[in-house]
């Protein structure tokens, strides 16, 4: 590249690219460091340190900037979408930099530079996704080029708003109509760009009864709009999806199409689907796309491209309006955004742009030819064939419709263990995908919650695959993980039933209903003390489930077990992780009742112990006084002085007897050592109590396995 440089007329321009190249490299380079220069001149305390001395080199520079973008953190994840980004990448980051430089030209120049690349990039645009006779919008927020649309919209459809402004919408309010399949949070930045009332919103409902249950209910917004001109309202937009945000389903566009054309109503196309024009063969839903009014487009993603512009592709023929509403403008700096994406599509050419896509959709077919030969994953977007979205979810038959179950029938399962398997699923649906997303990062897996089906793993190649390199190696990769996993999920989810049952009919247990633990469950004991009522902190029951989850972590069994605080308390807890084998849930129960149980008992015999310890001593005390004072009395006061007594001792000694104590700690009480000196034999005093203890059960939980730890 560095020869190709050298031929360019434009010293400048050739050393920019040179130097663009040369950063690039260093910043890809995570490995390297450059020491620190050692006697650096005394600094100012008035400027800051990067700024000290006659300035930096580049290498320094680039230096920091590394430092700023990685820090002290190895996370590949971070480090896997600079390293990835290849030659078209540097393309795409070239465009940037040069748009910087091409302003710097006189004004006719500059002119003639940013129409013909404004021109070139809409007619690739138009004519690679099969749009034809129309205009494009390259902006930075994906959802800006809607908002622009939209305010195009107002402007066609309300002729004085010009003149009047919001009166005029005042009197007739506009509609824009949204799928509930939307993106989260796209009506509500619409409003806000707009100045339009939330009420200006309408959500149209998604098919239930028949149909997919991501599509918009077409019926239903027919009503929706016969309801709002009665009521003296404007339908003005309607955005539809080629490929929802959340599975990649694609609106009946042509429908919708004949819909707008008879109320007039503008309809704007936008979804990950749209990628697919670029094919040769297109299904008959998405190529219906190509006849709406506009299209917002995301070649970045599609194309692995840093920092290219998105495109929305519109059909309008009075400029004084687009000029208006901020699709067109007459800044250079504005026509230069296409710059990037100008430079990227000639580096790929269209068989790479077409290569791009039609890798990402064979790497959907793939995964999802796989997952239909593996059990107890399902395919929620089965009947859309050819959208290159795969959402999958672990599931498990009710308890009698599978014979690897050993509980009760269907017929018997109340609607509440129902409820409580679909959260146990759900919790093990997102163990799954977390686990997922970090044995197979290459993937770019989404783990995502569906209104009416749980908690779901993504697989969206199109907007992830370019920049992170997937291949099919990872595909095959995926079902492999995906297949060692369902072991340990379908083992885990039979045992939760079951361990709930039992704990529920062991004196001392208290099941804790946590569906957010991917575990076998969640229990507490609860102690003498225990008030089940108070959500305060409980420092004797939490120094017996210290206790219990040592005991516990000592078994012969690869169960995991933590400890953590019970939902909405500050009561502890333990929780026992995944299963991956047959475990005998009724003894770990009974193991987990006695361990307890003996753990409490010993605490309030070391309690016991230690008051008994400390009466003693008190009376022991109290005797030690009265002896000093016998003593006193026996051999007088001078006998006490030091030199008089000993003189005294000298003359006539004192037959003074010891009289010694000792302490029975099983009794409690002070005893005589006469015994012991007489005979010498230590007394045995009373007969101990027995020490308190449960008929425990053995230590080792047979056939206990457990796979991965949570």
């Amino acid at each position: 590249m560095d020869a190709s440089l050298e031929k360019i007329a434009d010293p400048t321009l050739a050393e920019m690219g040179k130097n663009l190249k040369e950063a690039m490299r260093m910043l890809e380079n995570s490995q390297r460091r450059i020491e620190e220069e050692n006697g650096k001149k005394p600094v100012s305390e008035d400027i800051p340190g990067p700024l000290q001395g006659s300035g930096q080199d580049m290498v320094s520079i680039l230096q920091l900037v590394q430092n700023l973008m990685h820090g002290d953190e190895d996370e590949e994840p971070q480090s896997t979408r600079i390293q990835n980004i290849g030659e078209q990448g540097h393309m795409a980051l070239l465009g940037h930099s040069l748009g910087a430089y091409i302003s710097t030209l006189d004004k006719e120049k500059l002119r003639k530079l940013t129409t013909r690349i404004l021109s070139d990039t809409t007619l690739w645009l138009r004519r690679i996704f099969r749009y034809e006779n129309g205009c494009a919008y390259f902006h930075e927020e994906e959802r800006e080029g809607l908002a622009k649309i939209c305010r195009l919209a107002i402007h066609s459809r309300y002729e004085d708003f010009v003149v009047d402004g919001f009166d005029v919408l005042h009197n007739k309010k506009p509609v824009i109509y949204l799928s509930a399949a939307a993106r989260p949070g796209l009506g509500q930045y619409l409003c806000n760009q707009l100045g339009l009332p939330l009420p200006c919103l309408c959500r149209v409902p998604c098919n239930t009864m028949f149909g997919s249950q991501h599509q918009m209910d077409i019926a239903f917004l027919e009503k929706l709009i016969k309801d709002d001109i009665e009521r003296g309202r404007l339908p003005l937009l309607l955005v539809a999806s080629a490929g929802t945000a959340a599975v990649g389903h694609t609106d009946k566009i042509g429908r919708l199409k004949e819909l707008c054309e008879q109320y007039d109503i503008w309809l704007h196309v936008e979804g990950v689907n749209l990628a697919t024009l670029a094919l040769g063969y297109v299904s008959s839903s998405v190529l219906a796309a190509t006849k709406c009014d506009s299209m917002t487009l995301t070649p970045g993603p599609w194309l692995g491209l840093p920092a290219v512009p998105a495109v929305t592709l519109y059909k309008h023929d009075d400029p004084a309006l687009t000029l208006v509403a901020g699709l067109t403008s007459n800044k250079p700096a504005d026509k230069l955004r296409a710059l990037p994406l100008w430079l990227s599509l000639q580096y790929l050419g269209l068989d790479g742009i077409v290569e791009r896509i039609k890798h990402a959709c064979q790497l959907s077919q793939r995964l999802q030819e796989s997952l239909k030969k593996v059990d107890h994953i399902k395919i929620l977007v089965e009947d859309e064939l050819s959208s290159p979205v795969v959402v999958f979810r672990f599931f498990q038959e009710l308890p009698g419709s599978d014979p690897a179950f050993k509980a009760v029938p269907v017929s018997s399962v109340a609607p509440a263990a129902v409820g409580r398997e679909r959260h146990a699923c759900d919790a093990l649906n997102h163990w799954l995908g977390e686990q997922l997303k970090q044995l197979v990062p290459m993937c770019g897996l989404t783990v995502m919650d569906l209104e009416g089906d749980g908690t779901c793993v993504r697989f969206s190649p199109l907007m992830t695959a370019a920049v992170l390199g997937t291949r099919e190696e990872d595909v095959d990769q995926l079902i492999t993980c995906i297949q060692s996993k369902l072991p340990v999920l379908t083992c885990t989810l039979q045992l939760r039933e079951e361990f709930r049952q039992e704990v529920e009919g062991t004196a001392g247990l208290l099941y804790v209903d946590d569906p957010n633990w991917p575990g076998i469950g969640v229990v507490r004991y609860e102690h003498a003390n225990d008030d089940n009522s108070s959500l305060k902190s409980d420092p004797e029951g939490e120094e017996i489930h210290t206790g219990l989850l040592k005991k516990l972590n000592e078994l012969e069994s690869d169960l995991i077990f933590k400890m953590g605080p019970e939902y909405k308390s500050m009561k502890s807890c333990i929780y026992i992780g995944l299963a991956s084998d047959d475990v005998d849930i009724s003894e770990l129960v009974e193991t987990i009742a006695v361990t307890a149980r003996e753990i409490e008992e010993n605490s309030r015999l070391l309690e016991n112990m230690t008051e008994v310890v400390r009466k003693g001593i008190q009376e022991a005390q109290v005797q030690l006084q009265k002896a000093n004072e016998e003593r006193l009395l026996e051999e007088g006061v001078l006998r006490q002085i030091p030199v008089v007594g000993s003189v005294l001792n000298w003359f006539s000694p004192v037959q003074a007897s010891q009289k010694g104590r000792s302490f029975n700690l099983t009794a409690g009480s002070l005893e005589s050592t006469e015994h012991t000196y007489v005979y010498k034999v230590q007394g045995t005093g009373v007969t101990p109590p027995p020490t308190p203890s449960g008929t425990r059960s053995k230590q080792r939980l047979p056939d206990g396995n457990q796979g991965p730890e949570i």
